[in-house]
């Protein structure tokens, strides 16, 4: 039998509105992945569009989670990191890659920041213009265009984009530091919309595109990311695990517009699970 893989998943949990650790746990799990979690913050609901919500700093706890787990002596096949709730914790996350990375494993970065050309509500500049030290560290991120414009210092372009302005900005993230590049929110019309990614050693680019929905969704971007590694642990090629996580995404924002739901409250990833776990080749 094989051995079951086994990830470290940094960012927060919100107890309602499907993103971060709420989507990333049950995608890996359900992927077949082993998922221990840091929470670096405990929301009662996302900041996207919703008032009123709790919000607890978990700054202070983060090393001890770090420092139990290399006591256990526990090994990850992957490191990935997600929504940071202060700047302190760009420098604990990347005290906690140095620790735990090996030449076996790997780290991933989702820089969630920004989107539609603005920071997140609880993200400073200061955490913003840090975020490139984490990156260079990473062997993959997956940002979409508000945050590589944020990374490379300059000003967010809106769509339809361009191929030569696509692999420009891939070219340019890579050479932060990171060996594989994926940017999100890629389309060049109105009717597809997706994702593509630069592998730097090889210097190439793949695409990834599946229907466009209409409306802003939140959460998405959790979901892509933890699809896409849920593919990278699993076998898949770059490319292939590119299009797998780029159609489930649509997939559940494609459910979620049928039925009426609020597009705030995220979207309905559940009930494509066992397709998704099917085209990871999990179904026996």
């Amino acid at each position: 039998m094989i051995n079951q893989k086994r990830i470290a998943a940094i960012e927060d949990i919100s107890g309602f509105g499907r993103c971060s650790l709420t989507v990333a746990l049950p995608i890996l799990s359900a992927a077949g992945i082993e998922v221990c979690a840091i929470p670096t913050a405990v929301l009662s609901s996302h900041t996207g569009g919703l008032s009123g919500y709790t919000y607890r700093d978990l700054t202070e706890d983060m090393p001890g989670f770090a420092k139990q787990w290399k006591q256990l002596g526990l090994k990850f096949d992957a490191l990935y990191s997600g929504f940071l709730s202060s700047y302190e914790q760009i420098q604990i996350v990347s005290d906690i890659f140095d620790e735990f990375k090996t030449e076996d494993n790997f780290i991933i970065v989702d820089p969630a920041m920004a989107d539609f050309g603005k920071l997140y509500k609880t993200i400073t500049p200061q955490m913003a213009q840090s975020m490139t030290r984490l990156c260079s560290k990473a062997d993959i991120i997956v940002p979409n265009f508000t945050e590589a414009a944020i990374l490379l210092g300059e000003d967010y372009k809106e769509g339809p984009y361009t191929r030569e302005y696509v692999e420009d900005i891939l070219v340019r993230l890579g050479k932060l530091g990171p060996k594989k590049v994926v940017l999100t929110g890629v389309y060049f019309s109105k009717g597809l919309t997706g994702a593509a990614a630069y592998s730097r050693d090889i210097d190439e680019v793949s695409y990834a595109f599946s229907q466009k929905v209409s409306g802003n969704y939140h959460g998405t971007g959790d979901i892509f990311a933890s699809a896409l590694l849920a593919g990278l642990l699993n076998g898949h090629k770059l490319n292939i695990a590119l299009q797998l996580a780029a159609d489930f995404t649509s997939g559940s924002i494609r459910r979620t517009k049928e039925i009426g739901t609020d597009p705030r409250f995220g979207v309905n990833f559940e009930a494509g699970l066992f397709k998704f776990m099917r085209e990871l080749g999990l179904e026996k």
